[in-house]
C-alpha cells in the first residue's frame, strides 16, 4: 500500500516515476521501430536487432527504460536473461505474419509462465495493422490465448509502427497499469 501512496503523490507533484520495460517478440514483428518511434518520434531504417537496445522513453510523468530484445529463434533462449526486475512487457507481433502467430503465441505463453515475469503487466502490439490481410485485435487476442490469461494485467492494441498510430495509446495503458497496479 505504501508503493501505490508513494506513486500517487509522485504523480500528484509531478516527479518522474521510473519503470523497466521489457520488448520482445519474434524478429521482424517491428520491435526497434516501435522503440525508436517512441524514442525519437521517427521512423529509422533498422537491422535485425543481434543483442539489444536499451533506451529511455519519457511519457507524462513516468520514464521508461525499454529493453528491446532480439527475436530471432536462437536469440530467443537469452529472454531469460532481461526478465529481472521487469515491470511491464511489450509483446510486438506483426499481424500480417500470419504463419507465425502460433509461433508468437507460444513465445508469449512461455514468458507469462516464468516466475520473474508473474508481475509484469502485459501489453500486446499487434503491430502492422495497416498491411492486407492482417489478422484483426480481436482474433489476434484469441490465437494469442489472451482471453484466457486469468489473474494477469493485459492490454492488446492495434498499432502501426510507420505511422505510430495506436503505439502512444498502448503507452498510455501500460503507464496507467504500471503505476496504478504498483509494480
Amino acid at each position: 500500500m505504501g508503493v501505490l501512496i508513494s506513486r500517487a503523490l509522485d504523480t500528484l507533484f509531478n516527479r518522474q516515476s521510473n519503470f523497466r520495460i521489457l520488448m520482445l517478440g519474434l524478429d521482424n514483428a517491428g520491435k526497434t521501430t516501435v522503440l525508436y518511434k517512441l524514442k525519437l518520434g521517427e521512423v529509422i531504417t533498422t537491422i535485425p536487432t543481434i543483442g539489444f537496445n536499451v533506451e529511455s522513453v519519457s511519457f507524462k510523468n513516468v520514464n521508461f527504460q525499454v529493453w528491446d530484445v532480439g527475436g530471432q529463434e536462437k536469440i530467443r533462449r537469452l529472454w531469460r536473461h532481461y526478465y529481472s526486475g521487469t515491470q511491464g512487457l511489450v509483446f510486438v507481433v506483426d499481424s500480417a505474419d500470419t504463419e507465425r502467430i502460433e509461433e508468437s503465441a507460444s513465445e508469449l505463453q512461455h514468458l507469462l509462465a516464468q516466475d520473474e515475469m508473474q508481475n509484469a503487466v502485459v501489453l500486446v502490439l499487434a503491430n502492422k495493422q495497416d498491411v492486407s490481410g492482417a489478422v484483426s485485435v480481436a482474433e489476434l487476442s484469441d490465437k494469442m490465448g489472451l482471453t484466457k490469461l486469468r489473474g494477469r494485467h493485459w492490454y492488446i492494441q492495434a498499432t502501426n509502427a510507420i505511422t505510430g498510430d495506436g503505439i502512444y495509446e498502448g503507452l498510455e495503458w501500460l503507464s496507467h497499469s504500471i503505476t496504478v497496479n504498483g509494480n
